[in-house]
């Protein structure tokens, strides 16, 4: 039987698990104490079979973790629970079992990270990271309850939609023609790339990934087929960040940009003696795939020619392309489906501040195609009641 007792000059909660053995863990207050009752109480009643011993380290749990994660999730995904784990949760949590993973220590760790300096995204990413590690414990029977959920939203580590939104920055339709004109003149090789990431709304891994034969630059059709984003390395090809491909319209400016840099391509490869024209669609001087840090160089150079601000990056012709297409009135859904969003949930809370806001006349719309009614004149309003209507 579980209870909660004042033992030591500390507050514990005296129960056994469904195993049977004895647990008292103490706390600093009655209120975080008698916050574990609940799940004491759970455990005690809810039979558990662990796949690993459940009196594991954390470090040790990671372990086996990490090995599932790597089998599924994308490299750069990895390599963000790696350095998380190494420089902010093991060197501190890894040596307490995870059973013994209470949610006041939790929030205790997350707070000192704040109070080290650390920028709230950083530990926001950590508790993300840790969350989803003690996610994987449940799963396994390791614990029946996640004691990091919804101290992200505790401790005010997720930012409010409207703050989001503010974060995002676009250009306008002048920046960006400024920006392209610019960009011919001082990158010009780049030029089809960053005019492709404004007419696409492509992620630049998507563009540096895209192969010529993915496009259908039929007059009738203009689409191309966004199967595969390239990592940084420049080797490490995988899906998109949706995790499947997706079908984009392509406009006609964009599709004569794209036929155009298909003919110079051509005779590049004559030129510089290449054995066959490249797969992919934006190459280097070598024919391989474009260098991301170069790509951001240029893109550098290109702001600095137009006289923009330097916070713009490559991103942003994504921003750019989803906030022209709302504030024209575009269709939400159709904008989410070419960006290759998850969720309609997700492009709103991204984009929602460009959503034009409709006037109090919409309404005026619903009585279009209503008949039989006589609308009230100014007159029949004006006008007494006669005598004996009941009025």
């Amino acid at each position: 039987m579980a209870r909660i007792i004042h033992w030591r000059g500390k507050w514990a909660v005296d129960y056994r698990d469904s195993a049977g053995r004895r647990h008292r863990p103490s706390f600093e207050t009655k209120r975080e104490a008698e916050e574990f009752f609940g799940d004491a109480v759970r455990e005690a009643r809810q039979a558990v079979r662990c796949i690993v011993d459940p009196d594991v380290t954390l470090a040790v749990y990671v372990d086996r973790w990490m090995r599932q994660v790597a089998a599924n999730a994308k490299p750069r995904t990895v390599e963000v629970y790696e350095k998380n784990l190494r420089l902010h949760i093991l060197p501190v949590l890894g040596h307490r079992k995870v059973r013994q993973l209470y949610r006041g220590i939790i929030k205790e760790h997350l707070v000192q990270k704040l109070g080290e300096g650390l920028h709230r995204n950083t530990v926001r990413l950590i508790h993300a990271v840790l969350r989803s590690v003690l996610n994987g414990a449940v799963d396994d029977g390791v614990i029946l309850a996640n004691p990091a959920d919804k101290l992200g939203r505790q401790l005010r580590l997720v930012a409010s939609k409207s703050a989001k939104q503010e974060e995002v920055k676009a250009f306008t339709r002048e920046q960006l023609v400024r920006f392209l004109d610019a960009s011919r003149e001082v990158a010009a090789r780049y030029y089809p790339l960053f005019f492709t990431l404004a007419r696409s709304g492509l992620r630049l891994g998507e563009a540096r990934g895209l192969q010529w034969a993915d496009l259908d630059l039929d007059l009738t059709k203009r689409t191309m087929r966004i199967a595969r984003t390239m990592a940084d390395d420049g080797i490490s090809v995988g899906t998109p960040k949706s995790g499947h491909a997706r079908t984009v319209d392509v406009s006609p400016k964009l599709a004569d940009v794209l036929r155009r840099l298909e003919v110079k391509r051509k005779a590049e490869t004559l030129r510089r003696g290449w054995r066959d024209v490249p797969e992919w669609v934006f190459v280097n001087t070598r024919g391989g795939p474009l260098d991301p840090d170069k790509v951001r160089t240029a893109f550098k150079r290109a702001l600095k020619a137009a006289g923009l601000p330097r916070h713009f990056s490559p991103h942003c012709l994504r921003h750019t392309y989803a906030s022209i297409l709302l504030s024209e009135g575009v269709s939400i859904v159709y904008v989410q489906r070419q960006l290759g969003h998850a969720t309609i949930t997700l492009t709103v809370d991204t984009y929602g501040k460009w959503l034009p806001s409709a006037d109090g006349s919409a309404v005026d719309r619903l009585d279009r195609e209503v008949s039989g009614i006589n609308p009230v004149s100014e007159a029949d309003v004006a006008a007494p009641a006669a005598p004996g209507s009941g009025a």
